[in-house]
């Protein structure tokens, strides 16, 4: 049993930055992966970024030179720094956890209950 605790959402405006955390306690093995995801109004969930236990990470073309996604393995926890960002940014963004190296969708066996994040002037 895996449980996830997102912080750090909350309204800001284009151009701005907030940094999310996904802390991470109970049965989290050597061997995992995290992910950030995010789900809009309308809209599936989608793979904003993602990290290894070994620090190998994937981008959304999205989010690509905005965002950046890091861990602290000893802490548990991982990071999205995210920069510059637009209104389509608005989403619930949910932390989710791989005891793989997989991150897509069917991978995630434990996902936080999300924070949101909201981009408007």
């Amino acid at each position: 049993q895996v449980q996830l605790v997102e912080s750090g959402g909350g309204l800001v405006q284009p151009g701005g930055s907030l940094r999310l955390s996904c802390a991470a306690s109970g049965r989290v093995l050597s061997i995992n992966a995290m992910a950030w995801y995010r789900q809009a109004p309308g809209k599936e969930r989608e793979l904003v970024a993602a990290i290894t236990s070994g620090g190998s990470t994937n981008y959304a073309d999205s989010v690509k030179g905005r965002f950046t996604i890091s861990r602290t393995n000893a802490k548990n926890t991982v990071y999205l720094q995210m920069n510059s960002l637009k209104p389509e940014d608005t989403a619930v963004y949910y932390c989710g956890y791989s005891s793989g190296y997989g991150y897509y969708y069917s991978a995630i066996d434990y996902w936080g209950k999300g924070t949101l994040v909201t981009v408007s002037s």
